[in-house]
């Protein structure tokens, strides 16, 4: 008789902890892919077309004048709101405060996702609070040896995770542990090489107030040197071609590290343009003084 309740015992708690197990894992309902637009109609359809496993997929569009939205309607699963930009920040907790589900897959509208990741995710452990990945960086389809794309956060829990602002660019913060996911994720962006560099003035004007408000025993080790001006530049290009392999590349790897180096060029002189005129001032209040 005591053998019989043990053993009733034993399969009762095999019982309860097989049903934990399943319910700890993700489930893809409760997945909701996050996209911002602005006029993405170059990279909009490969980056919804690789999201046939989601419910619903919500587009925050910042006011697209060319066809994103008409290519967004082609997809029913996609919801889309509309908000005027003021940082990607802003809008990605303007797109938080929309989404329904417990999960956020936040997306640029250049990411695509590759086929696995839909498997990988309804087997991940749902006890973590957010899930890292890596990227591949592509050139008009050509996927790159190596690129300086980071790692970044696109997975995480809806209530424990909100976006500030970090210079041009925005971060996400989640309350709790971040794991990294198997699979990564294509960054190939075919908008305008003209858009490219009207952004990169724009960023580079914000990377310049963030790095010259900041103490700099707060920055990293790349931004000071990015304050020291006429480093980064070359590093830059050493670094891509060599270091990184893009060499291999052939063309793309040199279109890749070209874009890179003008990106750094473009601080550079923003902080040179600024150091001058700062010089420049306090000439002229001596000179005023002095009269």
């Amino acid at each position: 008789m005591r053998f019989r309740t043990l053993w009733l015992l034993y399969k009762q708690l095999c019982k309860q902890r097989f049903s934990k197990q399943l319910t700890s894992t993700m489930q893809i309902d409760s997945i909701t892919p996050l996209i911002l637009t602005f006029n993405e109609q170059d990279n909009l359809r490969e980056t919804l077309a690789a999201l046939t496993w989601a419910k619903q997929i919500l587009i925050v569009d910042s006011g697209s004048s060319d066809d994103t939205l008409l290519i967004a309607s082609e997809f029913p699963s996609v919801l889309l709101v509309q908000r005027k930009f003021d940082h990607f920040a802003d809008q990605c907790n303007f797109g938080l405060s929309k989404v329904e589900t417990p999960w956020v897959l936040s997306l640029d509208a250049d990411y695509v996702c590759v086929e696995g990741l839909a498997d990988e995710l309804i087997h991940l452990d749902a006890h973590a609070e957010g899930y890292l990945a890596k990227f591949q960086y592509g050139i008009y389809g050509r996927v790159l040896r190596g690129s300086l794309y980071p790692p970044r956060t696109i997975l995480y829990r809806k209530a424990k995770a909100y976006y500030v602002r970090d210079g041009h660019a925005h971060r996400v913060v989640v309350d709790g542990i971040v794991l990294k996911l198997r699979s990564t994720i294509l960054h190939d962006d075919r908008k305008p090489l003209s858009h490219w560099f009207h952004s990169q003035f724009k960023y580079a004007s914000l990377e310049a107030d963030k790095l010259l408000s900041s103490d700099h025993r707060d920055l990293g080790w790349k931004d000071r040197i990015r304050l020291k001006i006429i480093f980064a530049p070359i590093l830059t290009f050493v670094y891509c071609l060599l270091a990184r392999g893009l060499i291999l590349n052939g063309w793309a790897g040199f279109y890749y590290t070209m874009q890179r180096v003008f990106a750094e060029l473009s601080l550079s002189l923003t902080l040179l343009d600024r150091k001058l005129k700062k010089c420049d001032s306090a000439v002229g209040r001596r000179q005023e003084s002095q009269d």
